[in-house]
């Protein structure tokens, strides 16, 4: 519980290990035992059948939003699934309020398949900054961790994202092509050119993961969700990598940015593939 006064950080100082031990309890209660074995009845969809829920993703959902608010108190709750059910959940984001910002299963379509690629996100932000993160591949016992100005960690080990190896295409991840409208997939087509290689992205979360391993060289996304982006975002910065938007500024999680965005490894790589996305604006 936080004390009178206490700051954020000195939260963090005294809490981060409780709630990384809230995420995964939520995995392991909820979510692990559904894994290759979701029920026809636990499976919906929301916007459309690329967009789906499972009962996984809701009680998932609801236990770290009980515990992550026992935490921190006077904190809030930002969840995808709570946002779906009442959009203006998602105006928290715009406060003064410490928000918890929460995918319980990022990648469900991946979850849904029986595939190992999703995992659950939390992301501890105020005033539009994220502060902290947690990244949690359950399936995969991978446990990533950030705090703004302390670094970004792997089951315990420093992350350092580095520059792209000289002389081999770049590596970014992509949009999927199932959740991008026709004038989106015209902005992203312009990745696909000499020095590139371009992909669909699987989840969200575990493709920052991967440009903070310096396994992937960065990501060209075109959607704002602040639970897709929050965890990872911090993960790649605090990994020496960068992100922008097509407007040359920092993606913000209150929204409004010009997209599609990217997050790199690092500043070079950022600047070429969001100059590439302006190129096709």
């Amino acid at each position: 519980m936080i004390e009178q006064m206490e700051t954020i950080e000195e939260f963090l100082a005294r809490c981060s290990a409780d709630v990384e031990e809230a995420v995964r309890k939520a995995a392991e209660a909820e979510i692990l035992p559904r894994f290759r074995s979701l029920a026809a009845h636990e499976v919906d969809q929301k916007s459309g059948p690329h967009d789906l829920v499972t009962d996984a993703d809701r009680l998932a959902e609801l236990r770290l939003t009980e515990h992550l608010g026992a935490l921190l108190p006077g904190s809030v709750v930002v969840g995808e699934e709570a946002v779906h059910a009442n959009p203006a959940v998602y105006e928290a984001l715009q406060g003064d309020a410490p928000v918890w910002i929460v995918d319980p299963v990022d990648g469900t379509r991946q979850f849904v398949h029986g595939d190992d690629g999703f995992c659950t996100l939390v992301a501890l932000a105020q005033r539009g900054v994220v502060i902290a993160s947690w990244t949690y591949a359950a399936a995969r016992g991978q446990f990533a961790t950030a705090v703004r100005g302390q670094g970004a960690f792997l089951d315990g080990e420093r992350l350092f994202a580095g520059p792209p190896a000289p002389g081999r295409d770049l590596a970014v991840a992509t949009s999927h092509p199932d959740y991008t409208t026709d004038e989106q997939k015209r902005a992203l087509r312009a990745l696909w050119t000499d020095g590139l290689a371009p992909r669909p992205c699987g989840s969200a979360g575990l493709e920052y993961l991967a440009v903070a391993r310096g396994e992937s060289d960065a990501v060209a996304f075109s959607w704002e969700a602040a639970w897709d982006h929050a965890a990872g975002l911090l993960l790649v910065e605090e990994a020496g990598g960068t992100h922008l938007t097509l407007a040359g500024e920092p993606f913000r999680i209150t929204g409004g940015n010009t997209l599609p965005f990217t997050a790199a490894r690092d500043a070079a790589t950022a600047r070429r593939v969001a100059d590439l996305l302006r190129s096709a604006s």
